[in-house]
């Protein structure tokens, strides 16, 4: 790159960047000046755009070397004794480059950044360059976004003094690829920092494994402009709304009567309950806040992201719905208030239901144009409507002081401590009782999470949410207790209205309070219009100014509506950006600065408008109450789980929370949805489990770190390690499988044979051995342990995948038969295929083959070896079929692949014939017995054939029949095979030697010497002297197959004892030419042998 002529068209501006000096301060005035012209030449630099750099070479690393030219050596010697630094440090130095490939030309680099971006740049310990805070969460004024590659602009990076590709901390490396508060920028890589410089770190995929950044191209993100984005204070944002949608008519309306059918004693405790239930969950949803950013989505997104998609995609959906009803709700509440004061006055326009329907329509029309109009229109509007509450209630405790004369027929005596005496006490009446009334009163506390829910709008939703819900729960509580107490201590329950009701004489036995009062309301038991238990219009009879009280119900049920009609849309929204229900993925669009979902309010305000026609909100009420309280439950949980699985990322910022309080809270939150009603308890049950099981079987493709997987990891490493303190026993035995698949899907059968027998009941390994250069094998062995596993997963494969790197077969099977596994869950049994072109391969391939078996042997391993007559590996195959009729499978092709599936398919009325010659401790008996009990396998009838002598036949059969009845394993027929010991036909002798011919050394034709150094080079090689010496073992071999082709030619699969050659005794070939013979030309078939420890035992 410096060799470049100065003139040429690639020649880009070339700016070396210098840190600040070790040394904390410039000693004089010329260093001074030295470091104010750094600082002009640091913002020169600092004009440029700075981004991350996802291309697959992001850093070109060279040395820069001291054969410069005279002008750059001129330059860096001054440079060095401005910064105070000798020449020499220029020896051995890093040079980083990066390339802006959005410019054009030399002048389009320093245009690109333009002069607003430099605001935003900072140095960071000495020379990294960085956005400074104020991008941290509005991304500051990023328009564009540049990619460097690794040819125009240089830096000289300097990290505590040293030249150097190594970062600092800093938070733009944590954001998230699609963050939208600030770049993602990516830290160089281990692999850029270790691997040799001369070497790409990254020729391909993901540089740092980050998704959704592919390394060879260069994608331009777009943040939008920061101007016009309304965010919310922890007031503004979240204590007003939450004062006001827990402020409801229940204030105003039902409050009196509550006071009246409990008393004041238990009128407190009911509020007291509520509030412990609101007030735990309020600490929940604060340590769930806290723990990361929190974006729009409410309960939605902070149940999701603790418990999962399954739970979140469950609650999100009815948590919306719920809010969208609730508009419905509030709207009929305010309208029944406007009819009745129209009833009042005898101005009806038709009925009073008609009249609701039309008032109602009318509201949520307007509902809908504020919250269209925008976040900053409706927070306005929450304000006014604040102020109207506030007013009503101060009205309200005026009025308690100011007891008029014209009021006391009507039960209000101003404080007195008669009053307050004997309504301290309960008086239920009409069947009523502390549970109904806590069931009328608790809905008025579910309005905690109003704030949480527009938590994408709030400008620092970890500080606004504890500390806005918090004091909202401490503040309108202690308003409801003081209103409680005060409505308590001023009005009696029972009062006629009449004036004539006075008592002029003074009666000696009173027992009432109305009755000390000089009042004598003794006629209401037969009933009365005024007073706590009887009027509802308390709180307007007691203030000071009627027309306020109805302004604060209009207040109340209209803030609650606008909370309910804004928080409906915002959670749906953000469900439906999850994609959790693909159905719903037009509703994830949002509009302008703030994203607002228009569509989602417009679903809102139909689903509002559909129940307001309706007008049967009697029956939905209890149902909304309880989806609001599972949403409560299920955050509370969230707390409690998420503790519970000691996650190293569960580490909130509010420290004020408890896992068991918060347990006690879910537990409570489930009690009141049956205290208030139990069938809608059920039904809310119902449609959480029905949601959960659906999301659970699209299994969305997701991944956010849910306490549920940490638990779930939690839960294995405690069984693991408790597993590993309890000995084995022979009962507990089970075949776990090191299966040597290389990649699982280029041997599929061998998968599903294996799968077949250890599913649900054993250990299955998938292992793959990488060989050739190091390098290489660790990148390929990174990426294919994702890709296999998901593929394992995708195919419903219970099943690990584990690649190792060697230099051979070989080692990579020791590594992985010394190393697989954890404590007890270790592989006990290595399961191969057969290698079917011996004859063909390398010689030394067969060597490191055989070389497999007896290793396996000596680490006490059992062994399998799975021979189908077409094959198992189908790698070569794989793409063909798929790329049209212009490649079709050949006929050889298309029986390997119907071979490779025909295992996947339910297997019909067959036998599974086991030749169980020698016993090897039960494992050839057991493999057979586990196929059987599996769905597939369970047609399948076991044949037994075992090696005997002609005369003692019958004995023998006994004697196995007695032996599987004890191991209490069903067989159809046993067969004692006593021809076994005969002489294989001619041909198939003849053809034996044919086979092994071309693998024999033939010693007594060579000299002995020759002979010698062959065998030497050569051990795999079959000596005359070894053949004779195993000729017996030979010709059972080849009678055996005679035997399998003339009794289980039709069996489904044969399982047989796997014959062993002793080690240094049998070489290769022999051994290699010893399987072939006994498995050619045969169904598939199963060699077993096990490790000569009992696996099976008839003993309980």
């Amino acid at each position: 790159m410096e060799g470049k002529q100065p003139g040429s068209a690639e020649q880009k501006t070339v700016t070396e960047l210098k840190a600040v000096s070790e040394e904390p301060y410039l000693e004089d005035k010329d260093a001074a000046a030295g470091g104010a012209e750094l600082a002009v030449a640091v913002n020169d630099v600092l004009s440029r755009p700075l981004g991350p750099t996802p291309s697959q070479s992001r850093f070109q690393v060279d040395l820069v070397t001291e054969g410069r030219p005279a002008e750059a050596t001129e330059k860096a010697g001054r440079e060095g004794s401005m910064l105070g630094k000798s020449s020499e440090e220029a020896k051995g130095r890093f040079r980083v480059n990066f390339v802006d490939p959005s410019a054009g030309d030399e002048t389009s680099g320093e245009s690109g950044g333009g002069s607003s971006e430099g605001g935003n740049v900072s140095l960071q310990n000495g020379g990294d360059a960085m956005l400074n805070e104020g991008s941290l969460h509005s991304g500051g004024r990023h328009h564009h976004h540049y990619y460097y590659d690794t040819h125009t602009t240089t830096y000289y990076l300097r990290t505590f003094g040293h030249n150097t590709m190594d970062a600092v901390p800093r938070i733009d490396h944590y954001r998230h690829t699609a963050a939208d508060l600030g770049e993602k920028l990516i830290r160089p890589s281990l692999a850029e920092l270790h691997d040799e410089l001369d070497k790409e770190p990254f020729e391909e995929g993901y540089a740092n494994r980050e998704e959704g950044m592919p390394t060879g191209e260069a994608v331009a993100t777009y943040i939008p402009d920061s101007k016009g984005i309304v965010k919310f204070g922890w007031i503004k944002g979240v204590l007003v709304r939450c004062m006001l949608n827990i402020w409801g008519v229940m204030l105003f309306i039902r409050l009196s009567w509550i006071v009246g059918q409990a008393g004041i004693g238990l009128s407190v405790v009911v509020i007291a309950v509520a509030t412990v239930v609101t007030t735990f969950t309020g600490l929940s949803t604060s340590a769930i806040a806290t723990n990361g950013f929190v974006r729009g989505g409410g309960a939605y997104y902070l149940i999701s992201r603790s418990l999962g998609p399954e739970f979140g995609g469950a609650i999100g959906l009815i948590f919306a719905f719920a809010n969208a009803v609730a508009v419905a709700m509030y709207v009929v509440g305010f309208a029944e208030t406007v009819v009745e004061l129209l009833k009042e006055n005898g101005t009806l326009m038709v009925d009073e239901m008609n009249d609701i329907r039309i008032i109602g329509t009318i509201t949520v029309v307007l509902l809908l144009g504020i919250s269209i109009a925008g976040m900053e229109w409706e927070a306005k509007a929450q304000i006014v409507l604040l102020v109207i509450l506030i007013l009503a209630i101060g009205d309200f405790v005026i009025g308690t002081f100011i007891p008029l004369d014209s009021k006391k027929p009507k039960g209000f005596f101003g404080y007195k401590a008669e009053i307050f005496m004997e309504n301290f006490g309960p008086d239920f009446r009409n069947e009523e009782t502390f549970f109904s009334v806590f069931a009328i009163f608790f809905p008025a506390a579910t309005g905690i999470l109003a704030g949480a829910n527009i938590s994408g709008d709030l400008a620092d939703p970890q500080s606004a949410i504890p500390k806005g819900t918090l004091l909202a729960i401490l503040i309108t509580t202690l308003v409801y207790i003081g209103i409680a107490v005060s409505v308590g201590s001023c009005v009696v329950r029972d009062a006629t209205g009449n004036i004539n009701n006075t008592i002029i004489t003074e009666l000696t036995n009173c027992t009432t309070a109305a009755c000390k009062l000089n009042y004598d309301f003794s006629s209401c038991q037969t009933g009365c219009q005024y007073g706590l238990m009887n009027n509802f219009q308390v709180m307007s009879m007691v203030s000071g100014f009627a027309p306020l009280i109805s302004a604060g119900i209009f207040s109340a049920t209209l803030s609650s509506a606008l909370a309910s009609f804004v928080s409906a849309p915002k959670i749906f929204q953000a469900l439906c950006k999850d994609n959790i229900y693909p159905g719903f993925l037009m509703f994830a669009k949002g509009y302008g600065k703030n994203n607002e979902p228009l569509r989602g309010y417009l679903l809102t305000f139909l689903i509002a408008l559909g129940f307001i026609l309706i007008a049967e909100l009697n029956i939905i009420a209890p149902i909304i109450s309880n989806f609001f309280l599972a949403s409560y439950a299920l955050i509370n949980f969230s707390v409690f789980h998420a503790s519970l699985a000691k996650s190293p990322g569960w580490r909130p910022a509010f420290k004020y929370y408890n896992m068991w309080i918060s347990l006690v809270g879910a537990i409570l939150c489930c009690i009141v949805m049956f205290v208030i009603n139990w069938w809608a308890a059920l039904l809310t049950y119902v449609i959480v489990l029905g949601l959960y099981i659906y999301v659970t079987y699209k299994k969305p493709d997701v991944n956010w770190g849910s306490s549920t997987q940490a638990l779930t990891y939690l839960n294995a490493l405690q069984h693991s390690i408790h597993l590993s303190g309890v000995e084995d026993h022979v009962k507990n035995f089970r075949p776990q499988c090191l299966i040597m698949t290389g990649a699982p899907n280029s041997r599929p059968a061998l998968l599903h044979l294996v799968h077949a027998f250890t599913k649900n009941v054993g250990l299955m390994i998938c292992g793959h051995v990488h060989m050739g250069s190091q390098r290489q094998a660790v990148k390929e062995r990174l990426s294919d342990l994702a890709k296999y596993q998901q593929w394992l997963i995708k195919n419903k494969m219970k099943a690990f995948y584990a690649p190792v790197h060697a230099e051979d077969l070989r080692d990579g099977g020791q590594y992985l038969m010394q190393a697989a596994g954890l404590g007890r869950m270790r592989p006990n049994t290595l399961v191969l295929g057969f290698k079917r072109n011996w004859r063909q391969a390398d010689i030394r391939d067969v060597e490191t083959y055989i070389n497999l078996l007896h290793d396996a042997f000596d680490i006490q391993y059992g062994v399998v070896v799975i021979r189908l007559k077409e094959g198992l590996d189908i790698s070569h195959l794989q793409g063909q079929g798929s790329k049209g009729p212009s490649s079709p499978l050949n006929l050889a092709g298309q029986r390997l692949l119907d071979a490779t599936t025909q295992f996947q398919k339910k297997q019909g009325k067959s036998n599974i014939d086991v030749w169980w010659l020698f016993d090897d401790g039960g494992l050839t008996l057991l493999i057979p017995y586990l196929l059987t009990s599996k769905k597939k396998w369970k047609d399948c009838k076991i044949r037994v054939f075992i090696g005997g002598k002609i005369n003692r036949i019958d004995r023998d059969r006994r004697a196995m029949a007695t032996l599987l009845s004890k191991f209490r394993i069903d067989f159809s027929d046993i067969m004692v095979l006593g021809d076994i010991n005969m002489k294989p036909k001619i041909e198939n002798i003849t053809g034996f030697e044919e086979l092994i011919e071309p693998f024999r050394l033939h010693e007594d034709d060579k000299e002995q010497e020759i002979a010698d150094k062959m065998k030497e080079s050569e051990p795999w090689r079959i000596t005359d002297n070894e053949l004779e010496l195993h000729k017996t073992k030979t010709y059972r071999q080849i009678r055996l197959n005679e035997l399998l082709k003339e009794h289980s030619s039709t069996a489904n699969i044969i399982v047989m004892s796997l014959p062993v050659a002793r080690k240094g005794a049998v070489s290769s070939a022999l051994y290699m030419a010893w399987l072939e013979a006994l498995s050619k030309d045969l169904p598939p078939i199963f060699l077993v042998r096990g490790n000569h420890q009992s696996v099976l035992t008839f003993y309980s």
